[in-house]
Parts: structure tokens; C-alpha cells; sequence
């Protein structure tokens, strides 16, 4: 009964693909607290700046802004508070020793609720572009885009 529903994405990080090469994606868990969850159905979450680290064996969601929730009272959640990201051991693990590698970091994605109502976060490996990759990415775009246009038209034309 739960496959027929579709995953809702809830914010994407969009500044990540234009900031990053992503060489590896991976799916985790994270850790909410009730209004954080209310406050992520809203989708009231801001995944600009944020980044992920391990921490003492624990992989971390840090700078992630989910705003407080609307109806919620005195209990409501710090949104900037540090988030424990659920892997398995030798995930993180492996995760621990690529990112020790020069440039690489991890960059969420994009944050979305699964098929089962579960809060996810996907992730990735990625290594920072220079500026100079980022101008050949948009000209390599541009490109594109003039030869989609190229062609609807030449088929316009017969």
C-alpha cells in the first residue's frame, strides 16, 4: 500500500550542483525531533550552506535551517541544531576516509520523505569546481540549449 505513493520532495539543494562535481550519492536517515518533522511536511527547510561531517564515529548535518514550527510552543526546536545523519558503520566509515582525501566534502542534496513517510536526506561526495570549471559548465549548457533550438526548428522547417 505504501510503493504506490511516490517519494515528496521537500527542498533540493540547488546551489550544490552549480558549487560541486557530485561523484557519489547516498541515501540516510536523520534524526527529527516532532516539530522539525511538522516544520519539513510545511516545507520550511533551507539546505543552502549546509554540509555534512563524521563526528566521533557519527556522520553530522550541520547549518541545515528547518524554522520553527508554526503551532508549536515553548518546546519548539532550535532550526539550526546539528542533526545525526543514520548510515551503517562501514558507510560512514567509508565516507570517513574519502572525505580525508583533498577536496572532496559532503553536500546534502536534497531532503524528501520516502514512499514510507520516512525523512530522508540524500547525500553526496562532491569536489568543489573552480571557477573556471563553473564557466565551462554554463557554456556547455548554452551549447546545448542552441542545438535543441537548432533542431526544432530545422524540423519546423520540413
Amino acid at each position: 500500500m505504501a510503493k504506490d505513493r511516490p517519494e515528496k520532495v521537500v527542498a533540493t539543494n540547488r546551489k550544490a550542483f552549480h558549487d560541486y562535481a557530485i561523484e557519489e550519492k547516498l541515501e540516510a536517515g536523520i534524526v527529527l525531533k516532532g516539530t522539525e518533522v511538522k516544520s519539513l511536511r510545511e516545507g520550511q527547510v533551507n539546505l543552502r550552506d549546509s554540509y555534512a561531517s563524521v563526528d566521533h564515529g557519527e556522520l553530522v548535518l550541520h547549518h541545515c535551517h528547518i524554522s520553527t514550527y508554526s503551532h508549536g510552543n515553548i518546546m519548539n526546536h532550535d532550526p539550526v541544531r546539528p542533526r545525526k545523519l543514520l548510515l551503517h558503520r562501514k558507510e560512514i566509515n567509508k565516507l570517513l576516509g574519502k572525505t580525508q582525501q583533498k577536496g572532496l566534502t559532503l553536500v546534502p542534496l536534497r531532503i524528501y520523505f520516502s514512499p514510507r513517510g520516512l525523512a530522508k536526506v540524500e547525500i553526496a561526495l562532491a569536489r568543489g569546481k573552480k571557477q573556471y570549471d563553473r564557466r565551462e559548465a554554463i557554456k556547455d549548457r548554452e551549447a546545448g540549449r542552441e542545438l535543441a533550438r537548432a533542431m526544432k526548428g530545422a524540423r519546423r522547417a520540413k
